[in-house]
């Protein structure tokens, strides 16, 4: 059973059952917008427009054209200048969460925690014996 919950494109109350973020309503209206970008892009000359070019050609909003790239409604492969901005610093990927320079710096700052993490542990594994210095006086 499904969860009550408002449309974020209408603000209409509808039951969420996870399939679909949008009440039917909506949902019936994206797929028809859907049809029009693309019957749009299917066209040889349009198949490497631009999101701009897109949203300029159809009037389709850009945030309908990310989700449907997001969801592979609309493929990369196919159509190569599509893609949606990454969660960290909004640069437009084809795949994933995160572009490619955020991806390696992640990588880079995991490393980094590694060695220090592993020199740490080095550290208190080490034997802290006590030194004495053997001092004769005179």
């Amino acid at each position: 059973m499904g969860e009550l919950k408002n449309c974020p494109s209408c603000g209409e109350f509808f039951n969420y059952t996870g399939l679909r973020e949008v009440c039917n309503n909506c949902a019936m209206n994206e797929e028809k917008q859907y049809e029009v970008v693309y019957r749009f892009l299917r066209k040889r000359e349009n198949r490497a427009a631009t999101v701009e070019r897109i949203v300029e050609a159809t009037g389709i909003e850009e945030s309908l054209l990310h989700k449907w790239v997001r969801k592979n409604r609309l493929q990369p492969a196919m159509f190569p200048n599509l893609g949606y901005p990454c969660d960290n610093c909004g640069k437009i990927t084809q795949q994933g969460k995160l572009c490619v320079s955020c991806t390696e710096e992640l990588k880079s700052g995991l490393r980094q925690f590694d060695a220090a993490k592993e020199f740490r542990d080095k550290v208190a594994n080490q034997d802290h014996g006590t030194y004495h210095a053997d001092i004769k006086r005179k």
